[in-house]
């Protein structure tokens, strides 16, 4: 009744329990959430509460407090039995513990927390209950081989892996290493997409390895999990798994390659088929004694930070905690590196004795600190050099007694600049221990005269009568161009390199397309009255990055009747406010005015009305009544007028005569 339960799957893990967390969609959160039974870590702390103080609140709130020091947050106090009942409408089944157990919230970037190992002993060496442990590396005689083919190259290209040995599993030690696994899958390994990780029995299977990538027909094996207990092959499994509801989200990321990845050993028996799933040879149970794990990966800086995590994090399990075997990796061009090492610097060819794991190292000055931090400096240097034991770093006083040298262990892959070693003094230090200073210099904002404008359009239009729509920034490119019945030339809207989901590719390149959706997915009695004003983002090769942002205004009417009556109304009354008069001269670049031309926009029906909005001699933006083909591109059935206009154009001062 510890964690939520999970089925190992390989390379992966799929949450099967029936808690809030795992199937209520509203329940999830920005930020990783650790489960942990609550008698168990605060005893590990060292904190001894009476059954009174545990029921009235007082461990509840001063854990909240230690938290907060740390930097973390307890999200809640709840058992399991709660969850269900939550989410249930009260059932809860037969044999759901009753145990409280916190769920703490974790910041994204401290992969060393998201599991209970690490918070406990994190918590343990900021309360000085126990210094930082020493990750060792212990080579074997014979070292561990993993083989990188040159066919892997174009779909998944590196490979990292390391050796833990002696483990003694528990079913709670189990668990959170599993639990581990998927909360690094869905964090920094991005879904699997970057990071794939596959732990394994070592002696159920036999080095050397080798990391492949073959035609889908060609890789057999027993899959750990599968619709029958059989081998099938990749092609089989692929279609097999459309079904799996953990499992198909992560599909797409190999589906459409002509070679999968797999790993398999000397025996050619498969280990696993990243990113999707491990062989059943190799399953991890209680038994287990030696765990060979590797990350496959698109990502090596990556790769080699997960894993890094994963083996400090469970060698205190080891028969010789904090020891761990390296691996030896060969690239298709025959260079050789040894992992788990350093993840921001190149790994060694080889480890032939024992040695420390992955540390760096960093310089620091105190007078830094006290400027930067706010720590006043009647705490000398070397306190501030103490302070940074507290978060699991070793530092050292230099001579001048200002530098401090600081060693990072390998589990603070965040902490990547001096800036970190600062903010990690003033946690130690404790934030409400900083006194409260005045500035010495004392400035006042001011509202930037775009957002102004904004505001005041804002009101104009809800007086109106129009909602306010916050749409997506973020598109498809049909809805740039192509359900708007617009060209695409190359040269306008900003492509995304890695995009998350298909839904979003591109930076929007208009307003309308997404009020469109609004409407469409709010089937409101009609009318219905809709604008957003926001940014649009085009390329702009005279930029610094490339790109610009703009401010723009879109409305859409849509009702019964096309409504062209009704947007020009509105964009006479916006005109009014920005006292921008109606004039024919509006084509005169000198003209403060504005006037309408027939519009070319393949977005809207010329037929019943539309027009480019013309300021000072420039096209600032469009009115008139939507395209049919547009409507049906956005499954709109009732007729819609709309407009898009260009605001930053009326923030230049209107000419005096």
């Amino acid at each position: 009744g510890l964690y939520s339960g999970f089925a190992h799957t390989g390379s992966h893990t799929t949450r099967t329990s029936t808690t809030p967390q795992a199937k209520d969609p509203g329940h999830r959160c920005t930020m990783p959430i650790v489960s942990v039974n609550r008698a168990r870590l605060l005893k590990a702390i060292g904190k001894e509460y009476s059954e009174a103080e545990l029921n009235d609140g007082t461990a509840k709130h001063e854990f909240e407090q230690l938290c907060f020091d740390f930097g973390l947050e307890l999200d809640e106090e709840t058992s399991e039995s709660q969850m269900m009942a939550a989410q249930t409408g009260g059932r809860v089944d037969e044999g759901v513990s009753e145990e409280i157990i916190y769920r703490i919230e974790i910041p994204a970037n401290r992969y060393d927390l998201l599991c209970p190992e690490g918070i406990i002993r994190g918590l343990n060496i900021f309360l000085s209950r126990a210094e930082a442990p020493r990750y060792r590396l212990v080579p074997a005689a014979t070292p561990q081989v993993l083989n990188i083919t040159a066919n892997t190259q174009s779909v998944r290209p590196h490979a990292v892996a390391a050796v833990l040995r002696g483990v003694t599993f528990t079913q709670e030690r189990y668990d959170s290493f599993i639990d581990l696994q998927d909360k690094l899958h869905q964090n920094i390994c991005r879904k699997r997409s970057l990071v794939a990780i596959g732990t394994h029995d070592l002696d159920a299977v036999q080095g050397p390895f080798t990391y492949d990538a073959r035609a889908p027909t060609d890789i057999k094996f027993k899959p750990l999990r599968s619709p029958e207990p059989r081998e099938y092959n990749a092609k089989e499994l692929m279609t097999a798994y459309e079904s799996d509801l953990q499992l198909r989200e992560y599909l797409h990321i190999i589906r459409d390659e002509p070679k999968y990845p797999v790993i398999v050993d000397s025996n050619d028996t498969v280990l696993s088929m990243p990113p999707i799933i491990n062989g059943d040879r190799s399953r991890i149970t209680l038994d287990t004694k030696n765990v060979f794990i590797e990350c496959t990966a698109t990502d090596l800086t990556k790769a080699k930070i997960v894993l890094n995590i994963i083996v400090c994090m469970f060698s205190e399990h080891c028969a010789e905690p904090f020891t761990i075997e390296p691996v030896v990796v060969r690239t298709p061009e025959g260079t050789q590196f040894t992992y788990p090492c350093n993840p921001y610097g190149d790994a060694p060819e080889a480890v032939s004795e024992a040695a420390d794991l992955g540390y760096r190292v960093d310089t620091i000055t105190a007078s830094l600190v006290y400027r930067r931090s706010g720590i006043p400096t009647t705490v000398p240097p070397k306190d501030l050099a103490k302070l940074l034991t507290k978060m699991q770093h070793h530092a050292t006083l230099q001579e001048d007694g200002d530098t401090i040298s600081v060693e990072i262990p390998p589990v603070r892959p965040d902490v990547i600049h001096s800036c970190d070693i600062w903010e990690d003094v003033a946690v130690a230090f404790g934030f409400n221990n900083i006194p409260i200073r005045q500035p010495k210099v004392c400035t006042v904002g001011q509202q930037l005269a775009i957002n102004e404008l904004t505001d005041q359009l804002r009101t104009i239009l809800g007086l109106a009568g129009y909602y306010e729509a916050l749409t997506f920034a973020l598109c498809t490119n049909e809805d740039n161009f192509e359900k708007l019945r617009r060209p695409d030339d190359g040269k306008t809207a900003v492509l995304l390199s890695n995009p998350a989901t298909v839904d979003f590719q591109v930076v929007r390149a208009n307003l309308l397309s997404g009020l469109l959706k609004t409407v469409f997915h709010n089937p409101l009695k009609l009318p219905i009255k809709v604008f957003e004003v926001s940014d649009v983002v085009l390329k702009d090769p005279t930029a610094e990055t490339g790109t610009r942002n703009h401010r723009r205004l879109a409305a859409v009417h849509a009702s019964k009747t096309p409504g062209f009556d009704e947007v020009h109304a509105l964009l006479h009354q916006i005109m009014k406010m920005l006292d921008v008069p109606f004039s024919p001269d509006a084509i005169k670049p000198t003209e403060w005015a504005y006037c309408l031309r027939e519009s070319g926009d393949p977005a809207f029906f010329s037929q019943l009305g539309a027009a480019d909005i013309i300021f000072q001699g420039q096209r600032v933006g469009v009115v008139g009544v939507v395209h049919p083909e547009v409507l049906e591109n956005y499954r709109l059935k009732a007729p819609c007028a709309a407009l898009e206009l260009d605001v930053e154009p009326f923030l230049e001062p209107k000419p005096s005569h």
